[in-house]
């Protein structure tokens, strides 16, 4: 059995944007997205979990199970949870880039009567999660 210091560092994704996500998932039939959002649960649990203690459910049990049972209310908690934990990680490591919980609130949220709510929305997450496994691709 391998230790955990013989194991090779696992680079995480930094290359997440918006355009990318609008036209595979057009291309897809909106599977790219579902892999991004998992990518992105199974991602904070990895850099997170162990510092604050909790565990991001998978998005895919969100999307496909508990969504209809909850009348659509899981995935608006599991948003933001993910938003909040977001931001938690964003100042401990101190990086210097606005974005939580409050942002899902408003931009995709309230942002949806706009339209364009949501993929602002987006394109913050997306900004977000990048910094954050670049951070922990050079400091772990």
């Amino acid at each position: 059995m391998e230790n955990a210091e013989n194991r090779p560092f696992m680079q995480l994704r930094t290359n997440r944007g918006l355009l990318k996500m609008c036209f595979l998932g057009f291309i897809t039939f909106g599977i790219y997205p579902l892999v991004v959002e998992s990518h992105i649960s199974e991602e904070l649990n990895l850099i997170i979990a162990g510092r604050d203690g909790r565990h991001t459910m998978h998005y895919c049990l969100i999307y496909f199970i508990f969504s209809w049972l909850t009348c659509g209310i899981a995935p608006i908690v599991w948003y933001h949870r993910t938003s909040d934990r977001m931001d938690c990680e964003l100042a401990r490591r101190q990086i210097d880039y606005e974005f939580g919980s409050l942002d899902f609130w408003l931009w995709c949220i309230l942002g949806s009567l706009i339209v364009i709510g949501p993929f602002v929305y987006t394109y913050k997450r997306m900004k977000a999660m990048n910094l954050i496994n670049e951070d922990y691709n050079q400091k772990g």
